[in-house]
């Protein structure tokens, strides 16, 4: 896929973006600096998925629709998907992904997805539109999960970056158990505050899950160096990393794993929204480069 990418640029950052998965995989500033993970297979070999039709796992990798089971992989089948280009420019470029065969195999539902990653200046925005051509209410989730550099160039060492909520987040969060599923038992917030310290303990038990949040965007970074990660369509948020990873996953959500136990129907699934036939969903989130006093 390497020469099938599309290159973005704007003054003050540059992007590639590649069909398959409609991903992001690179995002640097405008002296070469990466801000997104690259990939390398030593740690993780994503670099911003993006999570459809579920987000995380199933319980026993299935879900149940109008009493049949059907199989979907971890955050969905959107991921490995070649998307066909739409529309693409200087500084924008649009991928879609309709049903097919392929997808009517997992998921019961006709559909298309469209992907847009545009760059303003120091902004970088992905949309997604989620559209619904089925005859029948259509229940979906949809995340993302961009890598951001951890530290981040010019940021400071490692143990000095920090995660600054727009609110302080008191309620408890929600962690995963041995089979990626919700725990039951939710845990205190690790946040000091409005303020995330990061440390690779957190990490030790996967993600750190936040499903009644407050907060509509975060600042990550460290020192004079920031990112502004902003998600206005997006009621849930994970954090993640493997202990010891350059890199921090700040993944605004719709929607979670199942819950442990969970063995309702699809539309009963928590997180889920559900689109009328016809209906159109958009979600969106964007990176803004900063630049601050520390």
């Amino acid at each position: 896929m390497q020469d099938d990418r599309v290159t973005l640029v704007s003054d003050e950052l540059s992007a590639d973006v590649s069909p398959l998965g409609a991903e992001l995989v690179r995002l640097d500033d405008a002296v070469g600096n990466p801000l997104l993970w690259n990939g390398d297979p030593a740690f993780w070999t994503g670099r911003a998925p993006l999570l459809f039709p579920i987000v995380g796992g199933l319980a026993g990798g299935t879900f149940r629709h109008r009493g049949r089971a059907w199989t979907l992989p971890r955050h969905g089948f959107a991921r490995r998907s070649t998307f066909a280009l739409v529309d693409r420019g200087t500084a924008h470029v649009t991928f879609r992904l309709e049903t097919s065969a392929e997808t009517l195999a997992h998921w019961p539902f006709a559909f298309h997805l469209d992907v847009t990653h545009a760059l303003d200046g120091a902004r970088l925005t992905t949309t997604a539109e989620v559209a619904n051509h089925s005859d029948e209410p259509m229940p979906t989730a949809f995340g993302f999960h961009p890598a951001l550099r951890w530290p981040l160039a010019g940021a400071g060492p490692r143990a000095a970056h920090l995660v600054r909520f727009a609110a302080p987040e008191t309620a408890r969060i929600r962690r995963l158990d041995a089979d990626g599923l919700i725990d039951p038992e939710p845990r205190a917030t690790p946040l000091h505050g409005d303020t995330l310290a990061l440390e690779d303990s957190l990490f030790a038990e996967d993600a750190l899950i936040f499903t009644d949040l407050k907060s509509q965007s975060v600042v990550y970074g460290a020192g004079e160096v920031r990112l502004r990660v902003d998600f206005p369509d997006m009621p849930h948020l994970g954090l993640w990393t493997k202990p010891g990873a350059p890199f921090l996953c700040i993944e605004p959500w719709q929607g979670w794993a199942d819950p442990a136990g969970f063995a309702g129907e699809i539309t009963a699934k928590p997180g889920m929204v559900t689109l009328a036939p016809g209906e159109t969903r958009r979600f969106s989130m964007s990176v803004t480069l900063e630049f601050a006093a520390p």
